[in-house]
């Protein structure tokens, strides 16, 4: 015996189910490719040219730091700036971000960073707004100073001279 409620549905599922989810199907994969055309800038100034850099991890220069004292390096982490900050911590959410474990960025005017093929600077108000750094995971050249350690000499070292960064 069939039960009466049962008498309602179509006779395939499957059938009925693949029409009914293809359109959401369709537009969560739509969704999702175009949140991945985040395409990338790249700030460069004319500083560090000639210098040859170092890629390392930022769990690596942390811990070793004085191993890296005045090299040119290449590191990847998420830039915070507020009141008396400007800082590269390890963007892992599962890691200490305090100033210990952190870098101090010092952005110098002597190293002015433009977005590659134009005269657009980092820090200029361009197309109604300035660019926003703050919070995002970046990669950032620079030289590496042990000695100077940002404001109150809290943070671990410095990245100077900064020349490259990839939003």
């Amino acid at each position: 015996m069939i039960h009466p409620l049962a008498s309602n549905l179509p006779k395939n599922n499957c059938a009925f189910f693949c029409k009914m989810a293809m359109p959401l199907l369709c537009l969560a994969v739509a969704i999702f490719l175009s949140s991945c055309k985040h395409e990338k800038k790249v700030y460069q100034s004319d500083c560090n040219n000639d210098i040859s850099y170092k890629h390392v991890s930022f769990r690596n220069l942390i811990d070793s730091i004085k191993n890296y004292d005045h090299q040119y390096i290449e590191v990847e982490g998420k830039y915070e700036e507020g009141d008396a900050e400007s800082a590269l911590v390890n963007d892992s959410t599962f890691v200490d971000h305090s100033s210990q474990h952190a870098l101090w960025v010092n952005f110098s005017q002597d190293c002015p960073l433009y977005l590659s093929g134009t005269r657009k600077g980092l820090f200029e108000y361009n197309d109604g707004k300035f660019t926003v750094i703050s919070n995002k995971t970046i990669i950032i050249r620079g030289t590496i100073d042990v000695r100077h350690k940002g404001h109150l000499g809290s943070y671990r070292g410095e990245i100077d001279r900064v020349s490259y960064i990839e939003l």
